[in-house]
């Protein structure tokens, strides 16, 4: 599995605005933004980025994954913060 399935399967699944996917192996990060998020905690925001991916955890192409959830406004801001 590489960045570019993962952002793919989460694109298609999830009505999010932009992910960005690193890592390798079977290790990866996911930045995922979307209005999808406001109003949920961070577990739930967690587990709504995890659900499409299972599978792909189940049979070990994903052994670990870092999830940051964003809404828009939320990353804006932070996109600022950090200079990007």
């Amino acid at each position: 599995m590489d960045t570019n399935e993962i952002k793919q399967v989460l694109m298609e699944k999830l009505a999010l605005d932009e992910v960005i996917v690193s890592g390798d192996g079977s290790h990866f990060q996911v930045i995922a933004v979307g209005a999808l998020f406001d109003g949920l905690s961070r577990v739930k925001q967690q587990q709504t980025v995890y659900a499409p991916l299972m599978e792909y955890i189940a049979d070990n192409r994903i052994h670990a994954l870092s999830i940051k959830a964003y809404t828009p406004a939320q990353w804006q801001r932070d996109r600022k913060l950090q200079g990007l």
